[in-house]
């Protein structure tokens, strides 16, 4: 896992709704940001998809900058080619640009195992939390809250560091290119 404190790895990925180019960068004005890996075609995100909208929302209005990145091999799993998340976050109503990772660079740098995996970084670009979204999984009959994410990111905004005691997401493993596959995969 990329440990508490790393620097937020650059990127710069299209948009899959409007076309633009989007960069790390572009946040900076943000106290906080929210990476996430999710894809269309898992079980697992389509399980807190709803709660997930809800939490962009809610945190977006108090100036939490999210986004969304898919680094699925589309040849291999095609519904999670950038046109059908195009179709998934215009649907969803998605607040945040939802970024396709066609190279699978980026999750390689943020070291993205699953399909959710949360990243959440402080005013510095430092990660202060990497984990679940809450104790939900499809078929456990717990309720999603996003209970988990949205604790650490309120610590985050009191200037408070979340506990370094964090569950690891669960989920779909990245669908990596044949022969693309990292080490620690």
């Amino acid at each position: 896992m990329l440990p508490l404190g790393t620097q937020a790895p650059p990127f710069a990925l299209r948009d899959t709704v409007t076309g633009r180019s989007v960069a790390l960068a572009d946040f900076a004005a943000s106290p906080v940001l929210l990476v996430a890996f999710i894809c269309n075609h898992c079980p697992f995100v389509k399980h807190i998809l709803n709660g997930f909208g809800g939490f962009a929302r809610d945190f977006g209005a108090r100036g939490v900058a999210v986004t969304a990145i898919s680094s699925n091999d589309a040849v291999s799993y095609p519904e999670d080619g950038p046109e059908k998340m195009a179709s998934v976050a215009t649907r969803e109503r998605f607040t945040f640009p939802y970024l396709y990772d066609d190279s699978q660079q980026v999750a390689r740098a943020y070291q993205a195992v699953c399909t959710p995996d949360f990243f959440l970084f402080d005013r510095d670009r430092r990660l202060a939390y990497r984990g679940q979204f809450d104790a939900s999984r499809p078929g456990n009959g717990i309720p999603v809250t996003g209970a988990d994410l949205r604790a650490a990111c309120e610590s985050l905004l009191q200037g408070k560091a979340p506990p370094p005691e964090q569950t690891p997401s669960v989920g779909c493993s990245i669908k990596w290119k044949r022969g693309q596959e990292p080490d620690w995969a």
